[in-house]
């Protein structure tokens, strides 16, 4: 692959992993924008993986205190982070599932223009909605089961591509009252099995297919996107602390609206 498409990847992903935009849906639109050739799935997930790398390092604390929980549990004791284990397993669990369903039943067929303009524009305005009506009252030790169900369906919705993994899952967390920073540190969380399930799955694919190029090229997209999703949850954290989704919304609607122009044929 060259180089430069390799490092637009990268900092694509990078950048919009953990935004509410859809990381996916720009993975895709950049071979189309560009006219380069679609890089396929092993190629998106190697950078969705550095991503994991990049959430892992900066919640280090909290992968800490989930190993930690993890052993307790084992053990049979329950302290707040081996709860907080047991959330990001209920979480995840309807996801694989689904995935696995997505996977063998649709395939690269939801990979369109036409419907990764739908899902960013419809589900820019969900995000817009449940922001304005949500409370700002709960932090991560007050979920419970049904929250932590709940986001985790909203989380099947991001296998369409356009969707934005974080930005329905921090729906779901602002519609049930989460605070704005606290919603997007569980959807972060959240991510890892989910991220590390595809990981290994297209892992073992790239072993099969023996391909030494490839290879270099997804060991090296997913050190770009590392770096450059480092920065990024560092600048989502520090902005929702004082501010609202309210730019990622209207970012949202304009490339919902210029993607159904474009695929209509109005441009």
């Amino acid at each position: 692959m060259p180089i430069l498409h390799l490092v637009v990847l990268a900092m694509v992903q990078g950048i919009t992993e953990f935004l509410p935009i859809s990381s996916s849906g720009h993975l895709i639109l950049v071979p189309v924008l560009a006219g380069w050739p679609d890089q396929g799935l092993i190629l998106d997930v190697a950078v969705h993986v550095g991503t994991l790398g990049a959430v892992m390092a900066y919640f280090w604390r909290d992968m800490l205190g989930l190993l930690v929980g993890l052993l307790k549990l084992l053990r049979g004791r329950v302290d707040p982070y081996g709860r907080m284990v047991g959330l990001l397993i209920i979480a995840t669990l309807p996801v694989i599932g689904a995935g696995f369903l997505v996977n063998e039943v649709m395939g690269d067929s939801l990979r369109s223009i036409e419907v990764i303009g739908w899902t960013t524009l419809v589900f820019g305005i969900v995000l817009w909605g449940t922001d304005r009506v949500g409370m700002t009252v709960r932090r991560t030790e007050h979920l419970g089961v049904f929250d932590a169900l709940a986001m985790g369906l909203a989380q099947i919705l991001a296998l369409v591509p356009g969707t934005s993994r974080s930005g329905i899952t921090m729906s779901a967390a602002r519609l049930l009252g989460m605070e704005r920073s606290e919603a997007a540190r569980f959807s972060m969380l959240m991510s890892i099995p989910t991220i590390l399930g595809a990981g290994v799955l297209k892992g073992y694919d790239l072993y099969k297919a023996g391909d030494a190029q490839l290879t270099v090229d997804a060991m090296v997209g997913a050190l770009l996107a590392f770096v450059s999703a480092l920065i990024a949850i560092w600048a989502l954290m520090a902005w929702l602390r004082r501010a609202t989704f309210t730019p990622f919304v209207l970012y949202r609607i304009v490339l919902g609206a210029f993607l159904l122009a474009l695929a209509y044929g109005f441009i």
